[in-house]
């Protein structure tokens, strides 16, 4: 249907915005563990039609960013995948954030609700040799215990993870892990949500 081939095209602009990004150390090859095209129909199950959202920060709105969380963004572009159910209300929006490590490229996609707090989270690509620490932990749904923290939230390790005996080099994946969520709930704060309430519109 005409409607199926516009939520394709939009899906599949998504997958061709990835970013292929390579660490300089010992990088063994990457594994993709779902496809964007999937994870943002998984995450936002109930949404019928999808629309992408490109925004880049404003000097002021990355000093925001700096301030207030502790953290500069090294891209001022983001690109968010907005889903809307049959009646057009939004379901939510996902974006994927990746962090490059002396071990490669962790990527994650994060979907966040329609204020702000986080709706789901799926580490999606990483390479072999990060998958050997973080298999246990991607099993016991790491990512998606981020649910329902907001910007303002602590993303530490959470504490049902912290319970168990991680090594020294899964602990250091699960932080990267939960900076990656937050990095997203702050981005989708302030570009999406603040802008909003200031009456900017893209």
């Amino acid at each position: 249907t005409m409607k199926a081939r516009r939520t394709s095209t939009v899906l599949a602009t998504v997958c061709l915005g990835a970013v292929a990004v390579a660490a300089a150390a010992h990088v063994t090859p990457t594994v993709v563990l779902l496809k964007d095209d999937e994870a943002v129909r998984t995450m936002l199950d109930s949404a019928t039609r999808y629309a992408v959202r490109e925004v880049r920060l404003s000097e002021d709105e990355v000093r925001t960013v700096r301030e207030r969380w502790g953290w500069t963004p090294e891209d001022d572009f983001s690109r968010f995948v907005l889903g809307r159910d049959a009646g057009g209300a939004l379901v939510g929006a996902v974006t994927f954030v990746t962090e490059v490590t002396i071990h490669g490229p962790v990527r994650v996609a994060v979907a966040l609700n329609p204020d702000g707090t986080v709706r789901d989270a799926r580490i999606v690509g990483l390479t072999e040799e990060t998958l050997t620490w973080l298999k246990p932990l991607i099993d016991q749904g790491l990512a998606a215990e981020y649910a329902g923290r907001s910007a303002d939230s602590d993303f530490g390790i959470p504490e049902r993870f912290r319970r168990m005996r991680l090594s020294k080099m899964q602990r250091f994946y699960a932080e990267i892990v939960g900076s990656l969520v937050h990095r997203a709930a702050i981005l989708y704060r302030v570009a999406v949500l603040d802008r909003e309430a200031a009456g900017i519109r893209d």
